[in-house]
């Protein structure tokens, strides 16, 4: 049979409540055991019972734990000034950037022209000398780059100019070769032509008669 969840109440049976006391108190013990031994923590727990009974365990020597303890607390309540006026500083900046972010959304807005209507002369006027303060600087950068530009512009310019160059001298020495070798084989075509009239010349007629 399940057994029915356990309101979190004071037991008003008097027998039922000591029955309950010893099974917790007991289970809250081996608890406390085993937590120290599985991962080797200091524990330390002291229970009194309704009657004034006590009951404790401890892991190690049970006033050098509670030594420790009453040091660490004494620790904390010393550094604790200290953190309250961390945290209120830090509590200051986080005000003060929300202040300035506000401001600065309120320029934005003067800026792009809305919410005019209740600026002053001389607001007006700041707005209009931080509008040609920001013209002047974005024409500024705009020359510079178109400055930039040019100047890549011209390098690239001078890149192709240079391989243009180079490709011309390679293409123009190719067809200035063949033309050589027409010239060259005019020269040996005519040579020949000379050299076998002469032999035409010294042939001609009947060869001498040696034995008469």
């Amino acid at each position: 049979m399940a057994r029915g969840k356990i309101q979190m109440k004071r037991i008003e049976n008097a027998t039922s409540r000591q029955v309950t006391f010893s099974k917790r108190r007991n289970g809250l013990l081996k608890k406390a055991y085993e937590l120290s031994v599985l991962c080797d923590a200091e524990v330390a727990v002291i229970i009194f019972s309704p009657k004034g009974r006590v009951y404790e365990f401890s892991s190690s020597d049970l006033q050098k734990t509670i030594d420790r303890y009453h040091k660490y607390i004494k620790e904390v309540q010393n550094d604790k000034p200290e953190m309250e006026r961390y945290s209120q500083q830090l509590r200051l900046e986080a005000a003060n950037m929300v202040k300035k972010i506000e401001l600065l959304e309120v320029s934005q807005r003067k800026l792009l022209g809305q919410g005019l209507g209740l600026c002053s002369v001389e607001e007006l006027q700041e707005i209009e000398n931080q509008l040609e303060r920001s013209l002047r600087n974005i024409r500024a950068r705009k020359s510079l780059v178109f400055k930039e530009q040019i100047e890549q512009l011209k390098a690239k310019e001078r890149l192709l100019r240079e391989e243009n160059a180079k490709l011309s001298e390679k293409f123009g020495g190719k067809q200035r070769r063949p033309s050589t070798q027409r010239k060259e084989a005019a020269i040996f075509g005519s040579q020949s032509s000379r050299s076998s009239e002469v032999e035409t010349e010294l042939f001609i007629g009947l060869p001498e008669n040696r034995c008469s």
